[in-house]
Parts: C-alpha cells; structure tokens; sequence
C-alpha cells in the first residue's frame, strides 16, 4: 500500500506545499483567464450552486457513476497513474493526475468543451478532490461537484469499489484512449 500524501506535514517550507501552492495558483490563474473569454450564460454560472448558493455541492459514488453514465456530469479521476493501476478506473471517469503541470488546463479544456455539464471529481477517499474542487471554486471555477466519499471510501462515505460499482483496468494503454476519446482535440 502506498504512503498516505496527507501524512506529510504541510508546512510552508515542504516542497509538496510549496507546489500545491504554486500549481493552484497559476492553474487558478488559467482557469480565470481561460473562462473569462466565454460568454457568461445563466446555466454555466448556476451549475457551481447547489440550491443553498455554495460554491460546489457533493454527490456519492453511485449517483456519480449514474450520472456519468447518463451523460449528465464529467467524471474525473484525479488519482495517480500508480494508483489507477492498483484499483482501476470507475467505468466512465477521465483520468487526469492532479500533479501534471496540465492538470488545470485539462479541467478548463473539459469545461469548455462541456460548458453546461458540471465537473465532478472523484480521488482515493474524498481529501485531494475536496482539496482541489475548493481551491478552484475559490477562484471562480464554474460547475464543480465533489465526490466526497472517493474510490476506496472512508469516513465520508462507502466509496466507489466498495460499492461494487464497476471499473475499467487502469493500464496506461487505457489511459492513453481515454485521454483520448475524451479529452478535446489538441490536448
């Protein structure tokens, strides 16, 4: 099994803060930039409210898995390639690895490619995606759902395996036709 990220301690002078803290930032920078060039319509900017006006709202693993499948929302997986390969990926989500460079572009160029779908995020136990959907909410990302409960479950919920909800082998080749069927051209 593999070390726990959050185990470490997050201090200003640890490394993996000091990039968390520069990767959200310019992604959060590009996010900005990139979204403000697109005509703001009501149903882009209602999605990231849940009926009490929060910045995103959550949903389980098995109502992901439904709407992912009904086409309703994005599902991405924002776990690493070890960890896609370990469990697999739940069957209708697009992995993307929160530690590329790219990550943030990516999530902008699946938004404007889905401008009236929300983005949901899903990770191992529900940390890294309310970590990551939060920060992005924070910078005015429009449509984001949390999953909060994650692949493996924990204190917030069942989790996707557990459940029995089906997945799809995480290899890299998968990976590649995933990224590749889903992703917008040119990325």
């Amino acid at each position: 099994m593999r070390p726990d990220v959050t185990s470490r301690p997050q201090v200003a002078g640890n490394p993996l803060t000091r990039r968390r803290t520069l990767l959200l930032g310019a992604g959060a920078a590009l996010a900005g930039a990139v979204l403000a060039t697109i005509p703001a319509t009501p149903l882009l900017a209602q999605q990231a409210s849940s009926p009490d006006t929060a910045p995103f709202y959550q949903i389980t693993a098995s109502e992901a898995h439904e709407q992912a499948a009904s086409g309703e929302i994005v599902l991405v997986d924002i776990r690493t390639p070890e960890e896609w390969a370990e469990t697999g990926i739940g069957e209708g989500a697009i992995p993307l690895d929160m530690r590329e460079d790219d990550f943030v572009k990516k999530l902008v160029a699946l938004r404007l490619a889905n401008p009236e779908k929300p983005i949901a995020l899903i990770c191992r136990t529900g940390n890294r995606s309310q970590f990551v959907v939060s920060a992005l909410a924070g910078q005015g990302f429009p449509g984001l759902v949390d999953v909060p409960e994650g692949m493996a479950g924990g204190p917030r919920g069942k989790g996707w395996i557990p459940t029995g909800l089906p997945t799809v082998p995480g290899t890299p080749e998968n990976v590649a036709a995933i990224l590749a069927e889903k992703l917008p051209t040119g990325e």
